[in-house]
């Protein structure tokens, strides 16, 4: 029996059970500190695996989410944004929306938090077992449109549909062509043929998607397809980095006879 005891690491780790055979020693003692019984020892340790794989897991998942930075729904700044329910907010991070495969628009002016929202129910998404890609739409379409150009445009349409929820920011910054208009088209339909959850944010209301795609019948087609099932976030409130600008003194607080710049 002492033999099989030695060899336990060696059995563990090619049951490829590593977190158990890293800290066997451990686990051992504070069960034999806490008087455990058999079984529950071996839940200790199964818990320790569990633990160890479900880590592993949402790390390999925000790996593969390429997002651009950590938020979290912890760090938001709801009292900055009075507009916001943060009750409908928790109640998207339950991640039913994507299980749904519903679509989550975030809308409002730059610098109110659309993309920390993004982000952050992304790393929700995960967490919950859903695969999640973001990106930035003009990355996307040049994506899409290379991918056009170079005959491998399945393939690229094949990537940007396959995870469960698709993370495209800041959508209606810059006006697309109409090709490109066509081609985000056709990923939106595929996805929306798979039951696949999209969250998009953008400055622009739906009612200006017509200007921003520049294709007023492909605009109306792609949003039939994202409203059919569908939440929205609308945020009304300032900007986080033109408020620090004012709380430094760098800009003046804006009055009916001065305007921010880009507001006239």
């Amino acid at each position: 029996m002492s033999g099989a005891v030695a060899a336990l690491p060696e059995m563990l780790g090619r049951l490829k059970l590593t977190a158990m055979r890293d800290r066997l020693d451990g686990l051992l003692d504070e069960a034999a500190r806490r008087e455990l019984t058999l079984a529950e020892t071996l839940a200790l340790l199964c818990q320790a695996e569990v633990a160890h794989r479900e880590e592993r897991r949402i790390q390999m998942g925000l790996g593969i989410a390429k997002f651009p930075f950590v938020r979290t729904l912890e760090s938001f700044d709801f009292a900055a944004q009075p507009s916001l329910d943060p009750r409908q907010v928790r109640d998207l991070a339950a991640c039913r929306w994507v299980a749904n495969g519903d679509t989550l628009l975030a809308q409002g002016p730059p610098g109110t938090g659309k993309t920390h929202l993004a982000v952050a129910l992304g790393r929700e998404a995960i967490r919950q077992g859903y695969s999640v890609l973001f990106t930035p739409a003009m990355a996307l379409i040049t994506a899409l449109m290379k991918g056009h150009s170079e005959g491998r445009l399945e393939e690229r349409l094949a990537r940007y549909a396959k995870p469960k929820l698709l993370i495209i920011d800041e959508l209606g910054y810059l006006p697309l062509e109409p090709q490109a208009a066509h081609l985000l088209f056709a990923l939106v339909s595929r996805r929306y043929e798979r039951g696949s959850s999209m969250l998009v944010t953008s400055n622009r209301s739906v009612g200006e998607w017509g200007l921003v795609l520049n294709d007023q019948v492909v605009a109306t087609a792609i949003l039939d397809r994202l409203l059919h099932h569908s939440h929205v976030l609308t945020i009304r409130g300032d900007s986080y980095r033109l408020r620090e600008k004012r709380r430094s003194g760098l800009l003046k607080r804006t009055t009916d006879a001065d305007p921010e710049p880009g507001t006239t």
